[in-house]
């Protein structure tokens, strides 16, 4: 299964486009980033891969810069995985 990310350059646009994202009710979680997929900001938002199109036209309307929207296997592990 796979696990969507938007990766930033900094955390104030991620803070930002998590902002847009719950006033637009598109759900969104404040994760770590995997190093995997970045070494840039500590921080990404995990999406579902069915909301990209309308994260990607959100971000472009509130001119909120992002990397990249990227994907992993998902590896959660309920014990040790825990997001705000």
């Amino acid at each position: 299964m796979k696990q969507y990310y938007v990766l930033f350059n900094n955390h104030e646009n991620g803070m930002r486009l998590k902002k847009e994202l719950n006033n637009a009710k598109i759900k969104a979680v404040i994760a770590p980033t995997p190093r995997k997929l970045s070494k840039c900001c500590g921080i990404s938002l995990m999406i579902e891969e069915k909301d990209i199109e309308s994260i990607r036209k959100i971000a472009e309307e509130k001119k909120i810069e992002i990397l990249e929207i990227d994907w992993i296997e998902k590896d959660f592990n309920a014990s040790r995985d825990r997001y705000c």
